[in-house]
């Protein structure tokens, strides 16, 4: 079992990276001029690095958030990367990463990977 709960413990290390892939693919195809694109993909990846080390972050974020703050920072942090990778890609490639991550937060409530 904690061979397990240590591959659930990767996959939600890797769904964190997977945001900020999503995020700065979805800013890479926005229209508009190369150096625009860029710029918006670097600062969408920076957004979201920047609100997961201040609240989400799992070794001492600034503003640790817990209970229902913690739910619904996962919620808002990965449903809007679920979203840009849906518009950035398809809509099922979205679908598939917000379920991925729903599957992966209900293993860290039920194995206490996770407190609420």
């Amino acid at each position: 079992m904690s061979v397990l709960k240590g591959a659930n413990l990767l996959v939600m290390f890797l769904l964190e990276l997977s945001v900020l892939g999503a995020a700065a693919w979805w800013g890479a195809t926005v229209s508009g001029p190369l150096a625009v694109r860029i710029l918006v993909a670097v600062a969408a990846a920076a957004v979201f690095i920047a609100v997961w080390a201040l609240f989400g972050a799992a070794n001492e974020p600034r503003f640790p958030q817990t209970g229902w703050r913690r739910v619904v920072l996962e919620l808002g942090w990965f449903g809007a990367a679920s979203l840009l990778l849906g518009l950035a890609w398809t809509p099922p490639a979205g679908l598939v990463m917000f379920a991925l991550w729903f599957g992966n937060g209900v293993l860290r409530l039920v194995w206490g990977q996770q407190k609420l």
